[in-house]
C-alpha cells in the first residue's frame, strides 16, 4: 500500500483552492480534482490521513457519474492520466487511481441535500419543533425514521473552518432564481431516490446526501464528488433499527469517536489512534466494495 497522501504539490500546475480533501488544480481551461487521504470532522480537518480514501472517494465517484448520468450530465473529462495535458505527465503516478480532469464549471452558491431518513443536525432540530427548515414532519417521529418522501434541504456554502447553514427553499429561490432552484431540486431527488434504491440491492441505505451542481456552457451539471462516505450516510439495511443512531460506513464513526473525548471541536485536533484509522478506512472501503464490486 502506497504511503497517505496529506497534501499535493506539483511545482508546474496552478494550484486554486485547498479544500477540507481535495486539491485543486487549473489546467489550461479545465479544472484538474485530486482527492488526498485527509479527513474532516465538525469542519475540521485531521492531522492523521485515512489511507487510500482518496481513491476510494475517486473510484466511487467514477461509479455514480456513469451510473446517474442519464438523469444529469456531470463534469467529468477522464479519469485516465495517460489522456491528461502533457503539463501533467511529470505527476502521472501521484495522480493516478485519486484525479479526475473536469470541465470547469461555475459552481451553484447553495448545498443540495436529500434527506431520506430523520438524522444528524435534522433530528437535532425536530427534537425541539417538528417544522424543520420549513417542512411540517409527522409528530413522534423517532431518530433515523424514513421520512414519508425525500426531502430537498439546501444549505449555504461556508468557508473552510465554518459550518454550513440551513437555508428555506425560497431563500434558495432568491440566491438562483425560481426556475433553476425548481430543476436542481428535481435532479437532485431523482438523483437520490435512484441511488438510494440502487443502494438498498446492496445492502446499503442512503439516509441522506450533498449534492454539487453547476452551470457549464448554460447548461446545470453534476460536480465535485457525489453519494461518497464523505458527502453521505450509508447505513446497513442488516442492523437498521430506528429509535437511535445508526452502524455507518461512513465517517460517522469517526465523528463519534471525537464526540467521546475532551475535545472542543475546533483546531487543532486530537491525534488518530492506529485502530480509529484502520476501522475508519475499512468502513470506507467495505462502501466501495458493496456498492461498485471494486476492491482495493
Amino acid at each position: 500500500m502506497a504511503n497517505p497522501v496529506q497534501q499535493t504539490s506539483f511545482p508546474d500546475l496552478q494550484l486554486i483552492h485547498r479544500g477540507k480533501v481535495r486539491d485543486l488544480y487549473q489546467v489550461e481551461d479545465k479544472l484538474l480534482m485530486v482527492a488526498t487521504d485527509r479527513i474532516s470532522a465538525f469542519d475540521v480537518v485531521m492531522d492523521d490521513p485515512i489511507p487510500q480514501k482518496g481513491e476510494i472517494l475517486t473510484r466511487l465517484s467514477l461509479f455514480w457519474f456513469d451510473l446517474l448520468k442519464e438523469i444529469v450530465p456531470n463534469h467529468l473529462i477522464t479519469a485516465d492520466v495517460a489522456s491528461y495535458p502533457d503539463v501533467c505527465a511529470p505527476y502521472r503516478e501521484q495522480l493516478a487511481g485519486r484525479s479526475l480532469l473536469v470541465k470547469k464549471a461555475k459552481p451553484l452558491p447553495v448545498e443540495c441535500i436529500v434527506r431520506g431518513y430523520l438524522s444528524g443536525s435534522f433530528w437535532s432540530a425536530y427534537k425541539k419543533e417538528t417544522t424543520v427548515c420549513g417542512f411540517a414532519l409527522p409528530a413522534g417521529m423517532r431518530e433515523s425514521d424514513k421520512f414519508p418522501e425525500p426531502l430537498f434541504t439546501p444549505s449555504t456554502k461556508a468557508e473552510l473552518g465554518l459550518h454550513d447553514e440551513n437555508i428555506s427553499f425560497a431563500r434558495m429561490e432568491e440566491l438562483i432564481g425560481k426556475e433553476l432552484a425548481a430543476k436542481v431540486r428535481d435532479v437532485c431527488v431523482r438523483l437520490y431516490v435512484k441511488a438510494a434504491d440502487y443502494a438498498r440491492g446492496k445492502g446499503i441505505i442512503i439516509a441522506d446526501t450533498k449534492f454539487e451542481l453547476g452551470l457549464y456552457e448554460g447548461e446545470l451539471i453534476l460536480i465535485d464528488e457525489v453519494l461518497t462516505p464523505d458527502s453521505s450516510r450509508f447505513w446497513p439495511v442488516d442492523q437498521y433499527q430506528p429509535g437511535a443512531g445508526q452502524p455507518s460506513f461512513d465517517k460517522q464513526f469517526l465523528r463519534d469517536y471525537l464526540s467521546s473525548l475532551d475535545w472542543g471541536k475546533t483546531p487543532p485536533p486530537p491525534r488518530l489512534p492506529r485502530e480509529i484509522i484502520d476501522r475508519t478506512a475499512s468502513r470506507y472501503r467495505e462502501a466501495l466494495e458493496r456498492l461498485s464490486g471494486v476492491k482495493i
